[in-house]
Order: C-alpha cells, then sequence, then structure tokens
C-alpha cells in the first residue's frame, strides 16, 4: 500500500491499495477514524486513480467532516449504557453502579476512562452470555466459546467451531439490539450463511427485527465515537 496526499489544508493522506479481485476504482472514507483508501485493479494505472481522487475531493473533504466527533470518557461525560444516556459521577464505595440517570464511578488513582471500560465489557459479556444461552437452548445447540472484543466492522461473528465473538459496545445499545444481535450470532449455530432459512430461524428465535437492525444502521457508529 502506497500513501499520496491531496492539496489543501489540512492536507489527507490517501493509501492507494491494489487489489485483484477489484473490477473497478473504489473510494473509502472510514466513518470512524477518517482514513481514505483508494482501490485499484491491478491493471488500471496508477495516474487514472489519483485523477479519480482529485476529482472527489470536496466529496472526501465532506465525509470527514461529517464523521461523529471523538468523546473522551470521564467525569462529567455522559455516555449511553443499555440505550439511556447517563451522566459519569464522583461516587462513593468501591465498585462502580447505577443510580438513577447517573454513572457512579469511585474516586481511584486508576484513570477513569479504563475503569469504565473494564465495567462496560463486565457487563456486556454478563448479558450477552445470558442472551446466548437463551437463544442456543431454543436451538437446541450450543456455542463452544464466547469472546469480547472492540471490532469496527462487524457487531458480532460465529465461527464454524462454535464460537461466537461481540463488540462490547452493544452495551450502550438499547437491550433489544444486544438480545437481537446475539440471536442472530446463534442462529449461525445452525445456519452458516444469510439466506431465507437463516432469516426465517431469526425470527423464530428474536421475532420481529426491522427495528433493531434499522436502529444499528442509523446509530452504531456513533457507539465508536467514545474513546476510553
Amino acid at each position: 500500500m502506497t500513501q499520496h496526499f491531496l492539496s489543501g489544508e489540512p492536507k489527507i493522506a490517501v493509501n492507494l491499495r491494489r487489489s485483484a479481485r477489484a473490477r473497478r476504482i473504489s473510494l473509502r472514507v472510514s466513518r470512524l477514524d477518517g482514513k481514505v483508501t483508494l482501490t485499484l485493479p491491478t491493471r488500471v494505472p496508477e495516474r487514472e486513480g489519483l485523477a479519480f481522487v482529485t476529482e472527489k475531493q470536496e466529496w472526501i473533504r465532506q465525509q470527514i467532516a461529517d464523521r461523529p466527533e471523538h468523546v473522551q470518557v470521564d467525569i462529567g461525560v455522559s455516555l449511553p449504557f443499555q440505550g439511556d444516556l447517563l451522566e459519569i459521577v464522583t461516587g462513593a464505595g468501591k465498585g462502580i453502579h447505577i443510580k438513577d440517570q447517573s454513572l457512579l464511578v469511585p474516586s481511584a488513582r486508576r484513570s477513569t476512562s479504563k475503569r469504565i471500560e473494564s465495567f462496560l465489557k463486565e457487563q456486556a459479556r454478563s448479558r450477552l452470555a445470558q442472551a446466548c444461552d437463551d437463544y442456543a437452548a431454543a436451538l437446541g445447540s450450543d456455542y463452544t466459546k464466547l469472546t469480547m472484543r472492540d471490532t469496527r466492522s462487524r457487531w458480532g461473528s460465529c465461527t464454524s467451531t462454535g464460537g461466537l465473538m461481540f463488540s462490547w459496545r452493544l452495551i450502550m445499545a438499547p437491550e433489544e439490539v444486544l438480545r437481537y444481535v446475539a440471536a442472530h450470532e446463534v442462529a449461525h449455530l445452525d445456519q452458516m450463511n444469510h439466506s431465507a432459512k437463516f432469516w426465517a430461524l431469526v425470527e423464530r428465535l428474536y421475532g420481529p427485527h426491522q427495528a433493531e437492525r434499522r436502529w444499528l444502521k442509523q446509530h452504531g457508529e456513533k457507539l465508536h465515537r467514545y474513546r476510553f
């Protein structure tokens, strides 16, 4: 992968990659970090790709400007938890807990943001494990392990060996969205595809899910704006 820069202020790095599978020039601006990637089919000249980038310069700058702003998690910041916006405040005791519309975090030497991140991961694992257990029991097929990660490209996945993986940031989404994603991945234990049979199985396990899928499409990327 090579890198070029768009002129103007600020300068914008454009990462150029070749792909034998690409059939046309494509340009992507990551909504998460603003990274610009130009993909060229193997036989397309580099100059043609760079001319395309120059032509799309205004669009690129607008896409970068429209990205959600990052939020550094700390005392005084509001953070979503299961769909509710909680204000992070200093609390008494040793552990983090929720009261009314606040997330109470005891004072400590350890970074507040890292303590909150650990709390969110624990809550996500607990709720996803319960949801997966429920759906696996309904399916009559068990999973082999459950893993939490901070994935950017997907909310969950299922391996051919029955391992389930989820983004722990799902704990920030409404509970029904988290449970839908759990049902979606558990359904892959039986159907490793997205066929009509698969979607019928998701509906049998979870129920109607169009609203939850729509929520993730409209709001999911905003969950990645919080920095820990």
